[in-house]
Order: C-alpha cells, then sequence, then structure tokens
C-alpha cells in the first residue's frame, strides 16, 4: 500500500437522474440481500487516517490493507467509492462487523434519509446534490454513514462527484479542528458538507423562476408550461430528500448516543437550522413556481381575449360596408343609383367614410390602446 496524493475534485458529467426513486425488496427475498445494480460503478476504497500532528491518505487499497487502522488510535475514514463490487462491499461488511441489514441499506440504493443504532455502529443515510455544469437540474445520489468508535465508514454511489471535498482540504492542510477532534467531529463536517452543497442548487433555481418569470409575462408559449413543469416537480425531489434528513439531524440532536459527544450536538444543531433554512427556501420556490402557473394562464387568457377584442373591431366597421355592399348587390332593374354616372364613386366613398369615422370612434373610446401598447405581444430579443 503506497500513499496517494490529493486530488482536485474531478469534473460532474451532466445527465438526467430519476429522482422519485426508493428501494423496495422483491417480495419473498431474504433479509440482508445485497442488489447489486449492473450498471454500478466498480467499488474504491479511499482511506485518510491522520492525527493532529500529520495526514495520509491511500487510494485503491484492499479491505484487507484497512484492517490495521480499525483499532488504531489514529481518526480514521474508509470512503468506499461505488457501489458495484460486491465481494468488496461483503468483505468490509465482514471485517467491521456490519450487521446485514447495515449493510443492506447503504449497498441497496436509493433509501429514505434515516438513522439506526445496530450494536456500536450508527447508520446514517442521507441524500446528497450537486448542481450540473452544463444543464438544468441537478445530481442526487445517496450517502451512507457508518459511525464507529475510532473510524468512520461511508459509502457512495459516484466517485467522481461529491460535496466532500472542502473536508479532505481541512484534513490534508490541518486547517480548523478537525485533525485535533473525534470521529463524531469529521461525521458533522461531512453532514454539514452535504446539506451546504443544497445551497448552490437551489441558487440555481432562483435564477431559472427569474427567468421564467420574464418569458411568462414576454412571450408565454406551450414549452413555457413544461418549463414551469419541470421546475416545481425537481422542487418536489429536493423537498423529499431534505425533509426527512431533517428528522435524521434533529435525533442526533435530541436523543443521546454514545457516538455523539455533546459538543459535536451543538455543531449539528447549526445543521439542523440550515436545513431549515433549506425548507423555506424550497417552500417558496414552490409558491412562486405555482404562481407562475396562474400567470401563464391569466397571459394566454389575456391573449386570446386581445385577438377576439381586435376580431370585434374589425367586424363592427365591416358591418355596414357589408350591408351597402348587399344593398347595391340586388339585381333589381331599375335602381335610383345604377345610372348615375358617379354613383361607383358616390358608394366607394360613403363606405370609406363610415370605415373611417368607425376607425375614429373606437380610437377615441380607447380600444386600440390595449392592442397596441399590450406588453405580451412584446418578444424577447
Amino acid at each position: 500500500m503506497t500513499q496517494t496524493p490529493w486530488p482536485a475534485q474531478p469534473a460532474i458529467t451532466a445527465q438526467q437522474e430519476e429522482y422519485f426513486n426508493y428501494y423496495f425488496d422483491k417480495p419473498g427475498s431474504e433479509p440482508g440481500t445485497l442488489r447489486i445494480d449492473p450498471k454500478a460503478i466498480a467499488s474504491e476504497i479511499v482511506l485518510i487516517d491522520y492525527t493532529e500532528a500529520e495526514a495520509h491518505r491511500y487510494s485503491d487499497i484492499t479491505p484487507d490493507e484497512c484492517l490495521t487502522y480499525l483499532e488504531s488510535p489514529s481518526i480514521t475514514w474508509i470512503d468506499v467509492r461505488g457501489l458495484g463490487s460486491e465481494d468488496i462491499l461483503k468483505k468490509i461488511g465482514y471485517l467491521c462487523h456490519l450487521h446485514p441489514l447495515l449493510l443492506e441499506d447503504v449497498v441497496n440504493v436509493p433509501q429514505r434519509p434515516k438513522i439506526e443504532q445496530y450494536g456500536d455502529h450508527l447508520l446514517v443515510v442521507v441524500q446528497m446534490v450537486m448542481p450540473m455544469e452544463d444543464a438544468d437540474g441537478f445530481f442526487m445520489e445517496q450517502v451512507g454513514f457508518v459511525i464507529c468508535p475510532h473510524y468512520l465508514l461511508t459509502f457512495q454511489e459516484e466517485p467522481s462527484r461529491d460535496s466532500f471535498e472542502p473536508v479532505r482540504s481541512r484534513i490534508r492542510d490541518g486547517r480548523g479542528r478537525i485533525r485535533r477532534s473525534g470521529v463524531d467531529y469529521l461525521t458533522y463536517a461531512l453532514l454539514d458538507a452535504v446539506i451546504d452543497g443544497f445551497f448552490p442548487v437551489l441558487e440555481s433555481y432562483g435564477e431559472r423562476i427569474e427567468r421564467l418569470e420574464d418569458e411568462v409575462i414576454k412571450n408565454p408559449t406551450r414549452q413555457t408550461l413544461e418549463k414551469i413543469y419541470g421546475i416545481r416537480r425537481e422542487l418536489l425531489a429536493l423537498r423529499r430528500s431534505i425533509w426527512p434528513q431533517r428528522n435524521v439531524l434533529n435525533s442526533l440532536v435530541r436523543e443521546h448516543n454514545d457516538l455523539i459527544s455533546e459538543d459535536v450536538q451543538v455543531y449539528l444543531r447549526d445543521c439542523a437550522d440550515h436545513v431549515n433554512q433549506l425548507l423555506d427556501i424550497i417552500e417558496t420556490y414552490r409558491e412562486l413556481a405555482s404562481s407562475l402557473t396562474e400567470i401563464y394562464m391569466s397571459a394566454i387568457s389575456n391573449r386570446t381575449s386581445e385577438v377576439v377584442n381586435l376580431l370585434t373591431i374589425i367586424s363592427t366597421i365591416f358591418i355596414p360596408l357589408t350591408f351597402i355592399a348587399g344593398v347595391y348587390g340586388m339585381n333589381f332593374k331599375y335602381m335610383p343609383e345604377l345610372n348615375w354616372q358617379w354613383g361607383y364613386w358616390f358608394c366607394w366613398g360613403t363606405m370609406g367614410t363610415i370605415a373611417c369615422a368607425l376607425v375614429w370612434l373606437f380610437w377615441r373610446k380607447g380600444w386600440f390602446d390595449g392592442f397596441l401598447s399590450n406588453p405580451l405581444r412584446e418578444t424577447k430579443n
């Protein structure tokens, strides 16, 4: 086993993900059965071992090589990145004496965020999100924390993206109190990074809602309505992931646990406050998205009313002209104006005068103002 350098955060590959799936066992399956997704990324173990004086990072190591760190006085963070290697996952479960149901919860994804006690192991399951770089939306993946007296186990779905790089940098550089604290403080730091990862995602949704407000007012289309429903669905997925995480943090704060010190519970209360802020932001954005639907329907109704008004004005102008044309279109032999030299031009003059008079009258009444100055007719450059 050789020590490896500390890499920078890898780039995220944009892709659409399903936000509304939860894991469920097949009927009749044995408890503790691992369901490995054929598309899951092969498991890689990254181990970070540190004391107040120094920190070391080891990548691509075997479960057996982790064994020497499990009971060491230093703090050890074993990060299992990828859930596609059943042998590695079962070996870790065996060496760390993990309960079969605990291992099932961290491997069979996605689970609902929760907290469970299994003997001297505390399981915390949360959802982590990150914004897409080249598309609207976000990535969502499950992260499982297994808190032990001397080490921390984390299980991630995707090794190429997470919110943990600031924590790794603090461990590497020895900044803050993280290297002077225990496993519980490391757990808090990682949970805090997960919670803070929601804020950039919600910031992007605030910008998207502002753009949609302009589009709804200026140039609403069918695609605009589809965008609104898309945002509402994604905000619902965010709420669905963050709401149970509030219950998880409240349990860590309020319930006594030997693995979480009172000093760290104070920091966890700060995480709980951040979760409440996220829920307030999500609810505000959901209300704004719902109001956009109402504005869209009102804009479409106004546009329809505008067209009807214009057609009514045109029809009203042509009603007397149609009447005159109908009268002089009758095939009577003896009509006073038929043999008049100026009859044709007099008829045109009369119809033109009536049309101009009606247009002037409607303009004086302001019937053209709504059509000529309606902002719905403006298009975005």
